[in-house]
């Protein structure tokens, strides 16, 4: 069985105390994994702090050129990082490889992003008086990161943190989430190949409970990036004071699929979009609002998709869902289901539990205030809702206090447009399921979706301050 450490300016160091990892599709024994404390988490950002002082004037080359080496290094070991996937995250090994190769790209974005950092001249003799100065801005590095990732893509929301800040000169301390530390502290090597200085990457591991108060209030961090629940994440805007902070949260994506829409060309698509990861997505299709008229085609369709999919070994290429990433998260998803049954809702397919997998859930006859419409479910589990009118659909999908992605089916144009209007989400997504992100758009979500944005030329705008200089030309 490993045995982890933490990776603490350019060294592993071995804890007293560590929790054991379990993998969640058999429940074997993973790693015992380093528990670091408040003392270590301290070191780390003081650690990050002094690597900064020499960090920041490296060269925009410079900071490129690890990041494509980053770049390089992590095609070579696409397989046994998609496996690391599968392991600890139960992530079919297929759906893994597609994370890797998101996360290359994302890395490589921030490797063009390091070279692209500008400020633009001011017309300072616009105003009176200020005809003999030239004015300018410059983006400039804040200092110390505290990233606070999850377990779901654990590369690539990862290199969303670590890809802008590396980009522009930040140094970061990473807490990856409890359930999937191996994948983060893989990268530790990755990044100290690639020639990353010791000490601008600092990995801790423990509870997000115990160190949390640490990473956000310690005078040395200049900038919070937290990916998680809402709950947590609203806790954490409280706490942050002045510093800058990122939150990407939570979401329940809702679909609209107007009688204009080809069904046939959409149902693996959208049945995908609802399952992929064991529906462990931020973004993944949680509600579907389709015109009454194709109400019962669609469903009908979408169904029969569903029963395709197998369910399973996580290693096995041919398995589309495998385990959810506790037991307890399993209990959780079947208490929901029941709850919505008690109250009317029907199954129509799935709902089929083990102690480590819930089968592919659709389900009708809903209502707006069951959790498993309102609330993210986070889990294998979608709910298919008949609408009259598209101002009715809108309405429906604008009714949570979630906003993330939303999405719409429509060859209408006028109707594409009112929904890119009315939609209250981060991002609205025409003609494809609002689990859609490639990973250089503006990524970030409305109300208590989230606050700020992600992907990387928006990362960078979060991850720097704007200085402006102005010279006075004669005295």
């Amino acid at each position: 069985m490993q045995q982890t450490k933490l990776w603490i300016n350019g060294v592993w160091e071995q804890t007293k105390e560590t929790t054991e990892l379990t993998a969640p599709y058999t429940g074997e024994k993973l790693a015992q994994v380093a528990k670091a404390t408040v003392q270590d988490v301290e070191r780390a950002i003081e650690g990050a702090h002094e690597a900064f002082q020499a960090f920041k004037k490296t060269t925009a080359y410079e900071r490129a050129e690890i990041l494509y080496k980053v770049v390089a290094i992590m095609r070579e070991r696409k397989q046994e990082l998609a496996e690391i996937l599968a392991k600890e995250a139960a992530k079919p090994v297929t759906a893994g490889l597609g994370e890797i190769d998101r996360t290359i790209a994302t890395y490589q974005f921030a490797a063009e992003a390091a070279k692209h950092v500008t400020g633009e001249t001011i017309p300072m003799d616009a105003a009176p008086g200020a005809s003999d100065r030239i004015g300018y801005t410059k983006r400039v590095p804040l200092g110390v990161v505290s990233a606070i990732t999850p377990f779901n893509f654990p590369f690539n929301l990862v290199a969303h943190k670590l890809g802008p800040a590396f980009a522009v000169g930040n140094t970061v301390v990473l807490k990856p989430a409890s359930q999937t530390p191996l994948s983060a502290l893989v990268m530790a090597g990755i990044f100290k190949e690639a020639g990353l200085p010791d000490g601008a990457l600092q990995i801790v591991t423990g509870s997000g409970g115990d160190l949390s108060d640490t990473l956000v209030m310690h005078p040395l961090v200049k900038k919070v990036t937290f990916t998680g629940s809402g709950a947590v994440g609203l806790k954490l805007k409280e706490k942050v004071g002045l510093r800058k902070i990122t939150l990407e949260l939570g979401s329940n994506a809702g679909l609209i699929v107007e009688p204009s829409t080809p069904l046939e060309k959409i149902m693996a698509r959208c049945v995908g979009g609802a399952f992929g990861f064991a529906g462990q997505v931020c973004i993944s299709l949680q509600r579907i609002y389709v015109h009454g008229s194709i109400y019962d085609e669609f469903t009908k369709l979408f169904v029969a998709e569903t029963k395709k999919l197998v369910v399973g070994d996580p290693l096995d290429v041919k398995t589309d869902v495998s385990a959810m990433i506790n037991p307890g998260e399993v209990a959780r998803i079947k208490a929901w289901i029941d709850e919505a049954k008690a109250q009317g809702a029907v199954v129509a397919t799935g709902a089929e539990f083990t102690e480590r997998t819930c089968t592919p859930t659709v389900m009708v006859n809903v209502k707006p205030d069951m959790k498993i419409v309102c609330v993210e479910t986070f889990a294998p589990i979608v709910s298919i809702v008949p609408y009259e009118t598209l101002d009715e659909a809108i309405a429906l999908v604008n009714d949570t206090e979630l906003g993330l992605n939303a999405g719409i089916y429509t060859n209408v144009l006028t109707d594409a447009l009112k929904a890119a209007d009315e939609l209250q989400a981060g991002a609205v997504i025409i003609n494809d399921i609002p689990t859609f992100r490639t990973d250089n758009m503006p990524y970030g979500g409305v109300k208590m979706s989230g606050y700020g944005k992600e992907g990387i030329k928006y990362a960078v705008e979060e991850m720097t301050d704007l200085k402006f200089i102005t010279m006075k030309l004669s005295y």
